[in-house]
């Protein structure tokens, strides 16, 4: 079986579920809990918290914890125009539709929705974000790289433009958690879920800039001090913290890694394969997404026949698996339908090999070639 669908999850590491492992049977307690076995659950929080916040780039106390990224991109965008009322916001056209139908949930309430379109490179231009703000624009959603794509966008930029305008700007870091530097000092929130570098899955943290004007998402008891209601999960903060240290610790060979691999895939694809290309820039991505449509085939059948030869990959974002849209990444890019459909994102891991690559690059040729032939 060969894994190349690492943008949609990654497995756990050994030693992130050994160390979860202790506070799933042992220290087992509630964390608001006042006796002995809540206190071990606090105190592995509080040490999870600090070293997530020093990874940030922040203080302790600007740490939420969450379910994942979607939960922190819809309490960011929810709080904030919770927080601020009617007015106008600005999203870009190819975030994750955690952002995208959070703000569109909004626009029922009277708030104003602006779209910022890439250009044909998947890149959002800082000019373009910049001509977008109004007079009430109060929030700005552009993440740092794209789920689908895998394009890097100008988040410094961006946040010197909200910044200046007094504009909260939120950062999807979700698929660059591990990958590349926290953009933290230009942003006044981030998302980050713990599953797409190696920890648990249905947990992620969030980073809101203190003084930031925002509403709690989830009412309840005074967990995550009043801000997210629920009973934490200790072991799952306890994972996280340890996969997000073990990411960025390794951060550099592993990127190596991963990149070689890609790199190899998408020049051998190219160079084998007629009628095929890459979409997104070909150098401002991470190392892991290569994103290549293949013209005359739909890209799900790409995907039936590769599963058949035990090749797990995805067409797109996994949260919109099942659309029978093209794929809104690609057509805001400018694409046509067509090649969004042709559309296959394959995404590397550190545990993928070369063998692997070899096999898979024979495995497209043939994919490609039976639906090229059952067309004629």
């Amino acid at each position: 079986m060969i894994y190349l669908d690492n943008a949609a999850t990654t497995p756990i590491d050994d030693c992130i579920s050994e160390a979860m492992a202790a506070f799933l049977k042992q220290n087992f307690g509630n964390p608001q809990s006042q006796h002995w076995a809540g206190r071990a659950a606090a105190n592995a929080v509080v040490s999870a918290r600090d070293k997530t916040a020093h990874i940030l780039g922040c203080k302790p106390e600007e740490v939420y914890f969450t379910s994942g990224g979607t939960e922190a991109g819809n309490a960011a965008l929810k709080g904030v125009c919770a927080a601020h009322g009617k007015g106008s916001i600005i999203i870009s056209a190819t975030e994750h539709p955690a952002l995208i139908e959070s703000a569109e949930d909004m626009r029922k309430f009277g708030v104003e929705v602006i779209y910022v379109n890439p250009d044909n490179r998947g890149i959002v231009s800082p000019q373009t974000v910049e001509n977008a703000v109004k007079d009430d624009t109060f929030f700005c959603a552009v993440m740092y790289a794209n789920n689908e794509t895998g394009v890097i966008q100008p988040v410094k930029e961006i946040g010197e433009i909200c910044r200046a305008r007094n504009i909260f700007y939120y950062c999807d870091c979700v698929q660059t958690a591990g990958v590349l530097p926290f953009p933290t000092q230009y942003c006044d929130g981030i998302g980050i879920s713990s599953h797409k570098f190696y920890g648990p899955r249905g947990f992620g943290a969030m980073y809101i800039k203190n003084g930031s004007k925002i509403n709690r998402f989830i009412s309840g008891g005074m967990q995550e001090r009043g801000f997210r209601g629920g009973t934490l999960n200790a072991a799952a903060a306890v994972g996280l913290a340890m996969a997000l240290e073990n990411a960025e610790n390794n951060r550099e060979n592993n990127n190596a890694k991963i990149k070689a691999l890609r790199d190899e895939f998408v020049k051998r694809v190219l160079q084998e394969v007629k009628g095929c290309v890459l979409n997104g820039d070909k150098t401002l991505r991470v190392p892991s997404n290569a994103n290549i449509s293949f013209e005359g085939c739909d890209g799900a059948n790409i995907l039936f026949l590769l599963d058949l030869e035990g090749i797990a990959v995805s067409t797109g974002s996994a949260c919109s698996a099942g659309a029978v849209t093209p794929s809104h990444v690609l057509t805001a890019m400018g694409l046509s339908a067509e090649r969004a459909k042709g559309a296959v994102r394959f995404t590397f891991g550190k545990y993928n090999t070369i063998e692997e690559v070899e096999f898979t690059i024979g495995a497209v040729k043939r994919a490609v070639a039976k639906i090229r032939n059952n067309k004629k």
